[in-house]
């Protein structure tokens, strides 16, 4: 019987090593291109994601409070920050894949599915990418505790399918155009000109995954006549608990169809909040 794309998602998310859940997702993320290539897409099917995806024993997760502290001027401060952007890449996977196995049962064109499936697969290949570097460096992943809040944004928007394009690729993914210039200076300086390609690459390819989830998000807005601004600041404030703070690359942003007008007012929100 030909698998489902929900099957297929699901089981890349109940595979627990890392590799082997990027080389999984490249199978299928193929096998599904290559039917809509000739015409004959898999079934969409049904399938029920865990609340949680598969994770490998290492590395530990710590709360953000008790994460150590690493200087990026040094070799270890570096290793680090390559070691967080492999787990940021790998929980990726996992929220691309989850999406299209967790919200099957809405009505929802064929490109949305091509579009996540395309993010999940390069996603994949970011992941590899900065495996690859922590191991020319003497390290590999797992070989340093992580961030346990990482999937907090995809427990919270389970039944909301607007509430997660507005949290993940809006929010969470929208951040990472912000920091990673500053990342791919960093390895510029050390000479580390494998780190630096391999996150010139990721950056050139998260401007479309963020673009991905604003162009979704309008749809859904658009079926519901809902004005789009309002639903992002509404779902922020249900939704995400960190908090919106610049500098924000405007330019990559606005690339993705994020306008400023959607994310300052929260940011100065926030900058206003009472402490305590």
């Amino acid at each position: 019987m030909t698998a489902t794309l929900a099957q297929m998602a699901v089981e890349v998310l109940t595979t627990a090593d890392g590799r082997a859940k990027t080389a999984l997702g490249h199978r299928h993320a193929a096998a599904w291109r290559a039917a809509r290539a000739a015409g004959t897409p898999l079934p969409l099917g049904q399938a029920q994601p865990p609340a949680r995806p598969a994770r490998p024993a290492a590395p530990a997760l710590l709360a953000p409070r008790d994460m150590p502290r690493r200087r990026p001027g040094t070799l270890a401060g570096r290793i680090a920050l390559l070691h967080a952007v492999a787990h940021i890449e790998l929980n990726a996977v996992d929220l691309h894949w989850d999406i299209i196995a967790r919200f099957t049962d809405t009505k929802m064109p064929m490109g949305f599915y091509d579009d996540w499936v395309k993010a999940a697969d390069e996603e994949a290949r970011h992941f590899n990418l900065i495996c690859d570097c922590l191991e020319a460096l003497g390290s590999h992943y797992g070989a340093l505790p992580a961030h346990a809040g990482m999937w907090r944004a995809a427990e919270d928007t389970a039944g909301d399918l607007p509430g997660r394009l507005a949290v993940v690729p809006m929010v969470l993914e929208a951040r990472g155009l912000d920091v990673t210039p500053g990342m791919i200076e960093i390895f510029r300086k050390a000479g580390d000109t494998r780190a630096q390609e391999a996150l010139s690459a990721i950056y050139a390819e998260e401007v479309a995954h963020v673009a991905y989830g604003s162009k979704w998000f309008h749809f859904l807005c658009g079926r519901q006549d809902t004005d789009p601004k309002e639903m992002f600041h509404d779902l922020l404030r249900r939704y995400f608990h960190g908090a919106l703070k610049p500098p924000f690359n405007e330019e990559k942003r606005a690339e993705a169809g994020i306008p400023p007008d959607f994310y300052w007012p929260l940011a100065e929100q926030t900058a206003q909040r009472p402490r305590g």
